[in-house]
């Protein structure tokens, strides 16, 4: 059997944390562990989770972020694959079994995941074609935006503990930063059915909370550029990237405002970077 910890970070989801719970409890799979991580709710949330007390482990922390969550979450389970939930989401009743068949027909794979149903504001869309999710080798294309669902991935202890904890740093993106760093490294497997429901378009989603969201994006491609696994042409990718996202996020500064000196800087001085490296 292949032991499975479930870590499902919350923060004031009183409306929607049962519903994630008990999609992980209808599993048709049940080798598994729960572990909720509040992040420092002060609405009902608590309360409702005391109602599963039989069923979960529950870590109670000072609000300090989803990275911090996880990061927690991990530390404090058992299990030989991670599975994440985000409590706005659900999974469907055979998520999990459909993963555990895939590691089982493919061993060497560390990571991997479904492909997942999108409700924004009730409704169902489809997602546009540069969401579509690929397998095997997506670093490159995992540099534009994050092609990884938390809710939908299931990775290895072992992988977690090479690459190393989600980055508590970062108040948004923090999964684009984790999966780059993992796909750097491996592939990443695609069950291509739907494992989960993810929902969107809620005023409480991290996303709707920030202007210029590739600000955090920048910041995880200028760590991942001194990555000494980063290749000549992967660092050319990553580079070239940057480039592209600081001059967007230039545009929107400037638009609103806001002082541009230190991104002019950055861009001139990874523009000497790219000149000097990939011209000569």
């Amino acid at each position: 059997m292949t032991n499975i910890s479930v870590i499902i970070p919350v923060f004031n989801r009183e409306s929607t944390i049962s519903r994630a719970i008990d999609s992980v409890l209808n599993q048709t799979y049940k080798s598994l562990e729960i572990i909720v991580v509040d992040d420092g709710s002060t609405d009902k949330t608590a309360e409702f989770l005391k109602s599963y007390s039989n069923n979960i482990k529950v870590i109670h922390q000072k609000n300090s972020g989803v990275s911090v969550a996880r990061n927690n979450g991990i530390k404090n389970s058992i299990g030989e694959w991670i599975a994440l939930l985000d409590s706005d989401d659900e999974w469907l009743s055979n998520k999990l079994k459909l993963e555990v068949d895939y590691i089982n027909e493919n061993p060497d794979m560390k990571i991997l995941q479904t492909e997942e149903i999108w409700i924004r504001n009730g409704k169902r869309i489809d997602p546009k074609k540069y969401h579509k999710k690929i397998a095997g080798n997506i670093f490159q294309k995992s540099l534009e935006l994050c092609l990884v669902s938390p809710s939908a991935v299931i990775f290895k202890r072992s992988l977690f503990n090479e690459i190393g904890e989600f980055d508590e740093e970062l108040p948004v993106c923090e999964d684009y930063d984790y999966w780059l760093r993992v796909s750097l490294k491996y592939p990443v497997g695609l069950i291509k059915k739907y494992g989960i429901i993810k929902y969107g378009g809620h005023s409480d989603q991290l996303s709707q909370k920030y202007w210029g969201m590739d600000r955090f994006r920048i910041q995880s491609l200028e760590k991942i550029i001194n990555n000494k696994s980063l290749d000549k042409q992967k660092k050319q990718l990553v580079l070239n990237t940057l480039l592209k996202k600081l001059n967007i996020l230039l545009i929107g500064a400037r638009k609103r405002n806001k002082n541009v000196s230190v991104l002019v800087d950055k861009i001139e001085e990874y523009e000497k970077i790219k000149s000097h490296e990939f011209t000569n």
